[in-house]
């Protein structure tokens, strides 16, 4: 069973296969400036080409469906959609902030990723150390009091957590500054499971997960 990973939703153009669960073929780059209309299907070919699949061999198309760039977001689902259209495979969606927190292998704490949605807001959660949320994902402006009741180590990962260091300063605070974006390379074991469990989208239906309204100016 193959399974082509799509990951758009930050600075980070990820896409990866896999095979039964297992991460076969990995292909990314983050860039200040978004190039994922450029490089998305470039390194979808690049890594079917490097496993020697075809895309008829793909079992199903796996998304992260946000939060995150509104342009990353649209740009992944697009492509996804097209291609589940044209081979009439079936489509995945996952959380881009889990795929975040399974970069951190945690046994004695929390881990709070965290996408940068500017100024000194950021989209996040909270999950245990068996990647479990225990928190509900929201768009939170930081301040001081942030998380304040927590008394467990806690790891704080992404882009937007580089620009809280300054402000989140308690003992049990741990800033991971090498974890910067979500991957698709954390995307295999999960859109297994879902393919495992028939949870697929509604291809004609499916929206990605903004989490906030859409706001453009003149």
């Amino acid at each position: 069973m193959y399974i082509l990973n799509i990951e758009t939703s930050t600075k980070n153009c990820s896409v990866s296969l896999s095979k039964q669960g297992e991460i076969i073929s990995l292909k990314e780059q983050a860039e200040q400036n978004f190039t994922h209309s450029e490089k998305l299907h470039l390194f979808i070919d690049e890594i079917l080409k490097e496993a020697a699949v075809s895309y008829k061999e793909l079992s199903a198309v796996a998304l992260s469906k946000g939060p995150g760039s509104y342009t990353g977001l649209r740009i992944g689902t697009s492509t996804a959609k097209g291609l589940c259209f044209a081979l009439d495979i079936p489509l995945i969606a996952l959380d881009s902030l889990t795929a975040l927190a399974r970069q951190v292998t945690s046994k004695d704490g929390l881990i709070v990723p965290m996408i940068d949605a500017r100024r000194m807001e950021v989209y996040t959660a909270i999950f245990d150390e068996n990647y479990n949320k225990k928190s509900e994902i929201q768009a939170l402006i930081i301040d001081e009091t942030s998380f304040s009741e927590i008394s467990k180590k806690t790891y704080f990962i992404g882009d937007g957590a580089a620009k809280c260091k300054e402000i989140l300063t308690k003992e049990n605070f741990i800033f991971l500054d090498d974890v910067l974006y979500p991957s698709s390379g954390e995307m295999g074991i999960l859109s297994f499971e879902k393919f495992q469990a028939q949870e697929f989208e509604n291809i004609a239906y499916f929206e990605p997960f903004y989490l906030k309204e859409f706001f453009t100016g003149k």
